[in-house]
């Protein structure tokens, strides 16, 4: 294997971020080529096990690995280079989506541009949950955890935590633990609490300095998103039921058209999916006092979300094959995958209720509590229109960027009529 220079790490850092379309796997596939197959940065097998270990942490899995590439060439210093560089590009063109969002999204030709979006956000959703499905429910164990997580989330409303941690305990604890070979890097207490205590304190003080100087609502916008970023297991789809029942349900930030919206503009843009949270907390900080709450709103969510994963990487680097050998995590994360797939399940009702229904009731039944849809409000136009994105996407396979640049545009010319 070569090293590069900074120089060279971060040009190649660049690119990566701002060719980074396509969601995870695509994201990974570009890594793996540019670092492994083109450069020999890496080898195969560091390759997969960071993968590995970056798979078992909260957080976007792709800027995880992404960090921890560049931590592996150049320490702490090109961690941080190859990290931001990933997320950079991507908040940059969200800045603007969320933005321009705000000040024309609710122009009637824009309106019905985005009914398009919103069908084709629905078939994103449902491909995601088709994709996960296949590597996660592979046992009868797995289908019952899935079951169980959309009935927990569906029908009961149970946080999303409670249930990614459900999963967890009983993947972990229901398997028997081996020996493990691989030996982890050898690495002082002190340098671990070192560690922590500087990465811990540069994610966690400004947020706590945000509650000293009386800012009520970036205090609310960070500490959520900072939550958020703890449970983030699973990639960006399974945790958008529960911050789409924050947001909107709970604070009352944006109304459930703009989360959609945001989801199907984050879904154009290069780097993580999560990104979203960007786009949620610009949208909510514009609703609340416009431009300049929007972006302190967006700078925040950024934070919150981003800083702990070189704080989670700069931790566990040094022990990655030992983390990545252990049977009990690997069990742990395939139960929290499995949950995973309930809970995109969820997410997929959801979304479609709201998309194809003009209006949807919440209605409680003893101790369940589910949306129900008015049919007086169905709406046929947007039914097509998602059966037409899923021919698109699932039966053509075209590109999701070419599949929702169609929709919108065909949703626009349908609204003039």
């Amino acid at each position: 294997m070569s090293t590069p220079s900074l120089a060279e790490l971060t040009r190649v850092s660049a690119r990566i971020g701002i060719l980074s379309f396509g969601g995870p796997a695509a994201q990974i596939a570009l890594m793996h080529k540019e670092l492994v197959e083109d450069r020999d940065w890496l080898d195969e097998q560091s390759f997969l096990r960071a993968l590995s270990l970056c798979m078992l942490l909260p957080g976007p899995e792709a800027m995880q690995l992404a960090t921890y590439a560049g931590w592996r060439l150049h320490g702490v210093i090109g961690g941080l280079i190859a990290g931001l560089l990933f997320v950079l590009p991507g908040a940059a063109i969200i800045l603007a989506l969320a933005l321009g969002y705000a000040a024309y999204g609710q122009l009637p030709l824009v309106q019905g541009v985005f009914v398009g979006i919103k069908a084709t956000v629905i078939v994103i959703v449902l491909q995601a949950l088709l994709k996960v499905s296949r590597k996660a429910l592979t046992s009868r164990a797995a289908w019952v955890i899935a079951g169980l997580a959309f009935l927990g989330i569906f029908a009961f409303s149970l946080p999303f935590p409670l249930i990614i941690a459900a999963a967890a305990f009983w993947g972990y604890f229901s398997t028997k633990s081996q020996s493990v070979a691989a030996q982890p890097e050898q690495q002082s207490v002190l340098k671990n609490l070192l560690t922590i205590v500087i990465w811990g304190s540069l994610w966690l003080v400004p947020l706590a300095l945000l509650a000293v100087f009386d800012q009520t609502f970036l205090t609310q916008i960070g500490l959520f998103f900072a939550k958020l970023a703890v449970v983030t297991f699973g990639g960006a789809y399974a945790v958008l039921a529960y911050m789409t029942q924050t947001v909107v349900a709970d604070f009352g930030w944006i109304s459930t058209s703009e989360m959609i919206d945001a989801l199907g503009l984050a879904e154009t843009t290069p780097g993580p999916l999560i990104l979203v949270t960007e786009f949620v907390a610009l949208l909510a900080g514009f609703n609340q006092g416009g431009t300049g709450l929007a972006l302190a709103a967006g700078a925040v969510a950024l934070w919150a979300t981003f800083m702990p994963c070189f704080l989670w990487i700069f931790l566990a680097g040094p022990y990655l094959d030992q983390i990545a050998a252990r049977p009990r995590l690997s069990a742990a994360l395939q139960s929290i995958t499995a949950a995973v797939v309930g809970v995109i399940l969820n997410l997929s009702v959801w979304f479609a209720l709201h998309v194809l229904f003009e209006t949807v009731h919440p209605a409680k039944f003893g101790p369940f509590s589910m949306p129900v849809p008015d049919i007086a409000t169905f709406q046929p136009i947007a039914a097509g229109l998602m059966a037409f994105a899923a021919v698109l996407l699932l039966r053509l396979r075209w590109g999701l960027g070419r599949v929702l640049a169609i929709m919108g545009m065909l949703a626009g010319a349908i609204s003039f009529v």
